[in-house]
């Protein structure tokens, strides 16, 4: 079994929008883009993230920050990477507004901005790293750091870091076991309203 990492492309739209709200919900009734698109529907989310990775405004969740993990010619894993500096909040709002989302934003938006932590502009931030139920274990999560770490080096970066739920015990343990360290807790009862979770960390590698 051989795994490969690619850069996405635009027709992983939809795997994406898959893992992105596979990530955001992690384990939750509710994640962000249950905020941002006022539902549960798994559909209509799914329909709203598949658009929102193909917008021109460069957000964070746009397929080009995208690796994609493949076994046997399956795509069964992702990790994202982005700038701050380039794909900021205001980006984001850009991106909602350009795949026609009318919902009223501003409560989802709080709730990302109250654990928000003070990012250094040249730091490299990682995101929606996850994996499809069944291909747990078998080296995909390590596969796409290491591709996506040795990238970020040929670029110049030299930081990377990612926020992860405090509470997500596993996730940040994989983490530590690349080797990034906690640097950063924030509690918010704002996010903990909503979520049920106390907050996020801030972990980091200097690589």
């Amino acid at each position: 079994m051989s795994i490969k990492i690619r850069k996405a492309v635009v027709k992983d739209a939809e795997f994406l929008a898959q893992m992105i709200l596979q990530s955001s919900r992690a384990g939750k009734k509710d994640g962000i883009f249950d905020l941002i698109f006022h539902t549960n529907d798994d559909q209509v989310i799914l329909k709203g993230l598949t658009a929102l990775t193909q917008t021109a405004a460069k957000a964070h969740c746009n397929f080009n920050n995208f690796l994609i993990a493949e076994l046997d010619g399956k795509s069964v894993g992702t990790l994202c990477s982005f700038e701050p500096r380039i794909a900021t909040k205001e980006t984001f709002i850009e991106a909602l507004k350009e795949i026609g989302c009318q919902k009223d934003t501003t409560e989802a938006l709080e709730v990302m901005s109250c654990c928000d932590f003070d990012l250094n502009n040249r730091t490299l931030m990682f995101d929606f790293m996850e994996e499809v139920e069944g291909f747990i274990d078998v080296g995909i999560l390590k596969a796409l750091m290491t591709k996506s770490l040795l990238t970020a080096r040929l670029k110049g970066y030299r930081i990377g870091q990612s926020l992860v739920e405090i509470g997500s015990l596993e996730t940040i343990l994989f983490y530590k076991k690349l080797g990034f360290k906690q640097v950063g807790e924030k509690e918010c009862e704002l996010y903990k309203e909503k979520f049920g979770r106390a907050g996020q960390v801030l972990l980091e590698l200097e690589f």
